[in-house]
């Protein structure tokens, strides 16, 4: 799933694709890139990021959606929103899937909606909400609190008659949980997946990457020469270390039961991910 944010105020773009034509033009090229999905957002979910009034969501989402099938868009577009009216709106204009990051907490009406639409809905698990997640306390046995808290979420979304086929869960790495919970909850997504759906993680870009790939590099053995650095660097949209240690999280999900996984380097990755899918297929 590639991610296009269409906000002024995203943590990891800062506005790059707040410019319609500029995130026209990037959606279609995700979907070259080789992505499965395309997830548009209007309002940035980021620690500490105020609401936006669903005028201007749909402002900022609408025309790019419908642009993008009139462009021939082919790949399934997600409407990255918790806000019943800018769902409905969206799949309306082109959009199949709900990626609601309160797991229907936020808005009553967004189950019947998803329901009537006949769409898929992604159900993820937040503490608080983005503005207050980072102020929490920390909670201690992290992945019990996100199966927990998953399962409410599904029985919110089947009371609302959305088909059981229809739903994917995503444990909200980074979404109120401390540095250290997010290593602990993509061990453990089996047990979230024992609640019987595909599971769906976004690890693109996080703070708790970013905690440990800034940390001063090993001192080096006496003797030992430092490497020196390339000319240019290997990967140049995003730092190196932010990427690669994006990869090793991707890579981690995989192998531990994800079934999607949500990123912003869709080309950069594409690889981890199709050496994971081989390190799967080898397994007894």
């Amino acid at each position: 799933m590639g991610i296009l944010n269409v906000t002024p105020d995203s943590f990891s773009e800062r506005g790059r694709y707040f410019d319609r034509k500029a995130a026209i033009a990037r959606g279609l090229e995700i979907e070259r890139e080789g992505a499965d999905l395309l997830d548009i957002g209007g309002e940035s979910t980021r620690p500490g990021a105020l609401p936006v009034e669903p005028e201007e969501e749909l402002d900022r989402t609408i025309p790019v959606i419908e642009a993008l099938r009139a462009r021939g868009l082919r790949i399934p577009i997600s409407i990255d929103t918790y806000k019943s009216p800018v769902a409905e709106r969206a799949l309306q204009a082109g959009a199949e899937i709900v990626n609601d990051v309160s797991g229907l907490r936020f808005d009553a009406l967004m189950g019947g909606v998803v329901a009537r639409s006949r769409a898929a809905l992604v159900l993820m698990h937040m503490r608080g909400t983005p503005r207050t997640m980072q102020q929490l306390p920390p909670v201690r046995n992290a992945v019990p609190l996100v199966r927990r808290g998953l399962a409410e979420s599904l029985r919110r979304a089947l009371r609302a008659g959305v088909r059981k086929r229809k739903i994917v869960l995503d444990p909200g790495v980074g979404f109120g949980k401390a540095a250290e919970q997010n290593f602990e909850i993509v061990q453990g997504l089996h047990r979230v997946a024992s609640l019987g759906y595909p599971i769906l993680v976004g690890p693109s870009r996080k703070s708790f990457i970013r905690a440990i790939v800034a940390e001063p590099p090993p001192a080096r053995p006496p003797g030992r020469k430092p490497t020196p650095a390339p000319e240019k660097p290997l990967l140049r949209s995003v730092p190196d270390e932010l990427l690669f240690g994006t990869a090793a999280a991707v890579t981690a999900a995989i192998l531990s039961g994800a079934h999607i996984v949500r990123l912003h380097d869709v080309r950069q990755l594409l690889p981890a991910i199709r050496i994971a899918d081989q390190f799967l297929s080898a397994r007894p």
